[in-house]
């Protein structure tokens, strides 16, 4: 008995010395009481390190994302500014309805010109510097707009203000793509749409009460205080990687994670991302039209052609005009619109990675029909004289409805949806929801620039159609 005792307490002292003991090489396995190897769980503690480290959201990820989206912000102010300023610079410089229809759609024909050459300036100048580029045109346009005397300056203005919210719609998503942890990459994106939406509130409250040439003014100040915060956020890293600029690829990431996260995991993801792409060769535009693409590209044309078919243009362009056709007093109306502005965009903000893009979309389509069938019932009842007093009720539940449903869904998503296209491979596994592998690395670029010049296309034609209906 005392030999089997002893026999059992030199195997366990044995068994211990072997669990406890270090190893001796680095890719030795010493085993732990836990099944695990000494090995593994070192490379267990760093791997959870470094996702930890890619998940956190930090204050400078918080403050960079801020400042782009302000961006956003400036491109809201020039679309608000249209709807009140409609009575004030149609008396002043004897404008027709026509001809304010021309300044009022052509920010979006500057908005396809930008949007034609988003993707080639944002590739060379880089996401910060092509923001700078943006607010030039921005600044620009609303001191030509401040200043104009007749309506040839004022589409001058508007179109330079147009440019440069063209290039602003592109380089915002991708900018907060490629800083932003996936996690909260969709909520983060959609607050650009959370921001335009407060620059049009903003517009819609003070066009009430201030001059026109003032309201220019306005809109001019943010661009300006956007260019000075610019100079206080970090470069895409993933730009920086692309030019070979690898050490100020670290120092950006670095600075957007934490000074105590190990980034080195993602530094090299986003390398390896690159090289991949390059040996993928260049692209072609002839090849996106290959059978095998067909689904994405009808996915991303069909999204931005869908948007401005809804008439969103229309409705956030001529609010004021809406309101006044069907028997509703347009200060009132405005004012209502720009209240509840903000909270429905930032409910969109809230929800789109809880319920999802795909049933936010349908849920916001549907909602937006439903709206506009309210709105052509209204108008229908006032052109036969037929109950009279439910018109001006009829007509602000529609405009309301259609409004507040477009920007918690159909307004936002397509952006987000896009960014998520293009920028899939900057880091593994970014996207795993609606849209997995949708585009070749070599043709997002192209693929997304496209998408967001047909975008403004039809915006274009809808805003100017829409007043002259009206």
């Amino acid at each position: 008995m005392e030999r089997q005792k002893s026999m059992e307490k030199g195997l366990l002292k044995k068994s211990l010395s072997i669990r406890e003991r270090e190893p001796k090489f680095p890719n030795e396995d010493v085993f732990l009481e836990t099944g695990l190897s000494r090995k593994s769980t070192r490379e267990v503690t760093k791997n959870t390190q470094d996702n930890d480290g890619e998940c956190r959201v930090t204050a400078s990820v918080f403050l960079s994302t801020f400042v782009a989206v302000s961006g956003s912000f400036c491109s809201g102010c020039g679309a608000g500014f249209s709807s009140g300023a409609q009575s004030g610079i149609t008396k002043d410089l004897s404008l027709s309805v026509a001809e304010y229809s021309m300044f009022g759609s052509i920010l979006t024909f500057g908005g396809l010109i930008g949007a034609i050459f988003s993707g080639k300036v944002a590739d060379v100048l880089g996401r910060k510097r092509m923001m700078l580029f943006c607010e030039a045109f921005c600044v620009t346009g609303w001191l030509v707009i401040a200043l104009a005397k007749d309506a040839l300056w004022l589409d001058c203005g508007r179109l330079l203000l147009g440019i440069g919210v063209g290039l602003f719609s592109y380089v915002i998503p991708v900018y907060i793509a490629e800083i932003a942890p996936k996690h909260v990459r969709g909520s983060f994106v959609f607050a650009n749409q959370l921001m335009q939406n407060c620059g049009i509130a903003l517009f819609f409250i003070i066009g009430n009460l201030v001059p026109w040439r003032l309201l220019a003014i306005v809109g001019f100040v943010p661009c300006v205080l956007h260019v000075f915060c610019l100079f206080f956020i970090p470069e895409s890293p993933r730009w920086l990687a692309k030019k070979g600029r690898d050490e100020d690829c670290r120092s950006a990431l670095q600075r957007l994670r934490g000074p105590d996260v190990d980034i080195s995991c993602e530094a090299n993801t986003i390398r390896d991302t690159l090289e991949m792409s390059e040996i993928d060769g260049g692209s072609r535009m002839a090849e996106l039209f290959q059978r095998r693409y067909a689904y994405p590209l009808l996915i991303g044309v069909g999204l931005m052609f869908l948007q401005q078919l809804s008439g969103s243009s229309g409705v956030t362009y001529y609010a004021s005009s809406l309101f006044q056709k069907g028997g509703f007093p347009s200060a009132i109306g405005t004012s209502v619109i720009a209240t509840i502005m903000v909270p429905k965009a930032m409910l969109g903000t809230i929800i789109v990675d809880k319920l999802g893009r795909r049933t936010l979309l349908m849920t916001s389509c549907a909602a937006m029909g439903l709206s506009a069938l309210l709105l052509s019932v209204s108008y229908g009842l006032q052109s036969f004289g037929i109950l009279p007093y439910l018109t001006p009720i009829f007509t602000c539940i529609g405009v309301l409805g259609h409004i507040v449903t477009f920007a918690m869904g159909m307004g936002g998503l397509p952006w987000i949806i896009m960014a998520e296209m293009c920028f899939r491979n900057s880091a593994t596994n970014d996207i795993c929801g609606y849209f997995p592998q949708v585009a070749p690395n070599r043709f997002r670029g192209c693929f997304a620039t496209k998408s967001h010049a047909i975008n403004h296309s039809k915006f274009s034609t809808n805003s100017h159609t829409h007043n002259c209906g009206i």
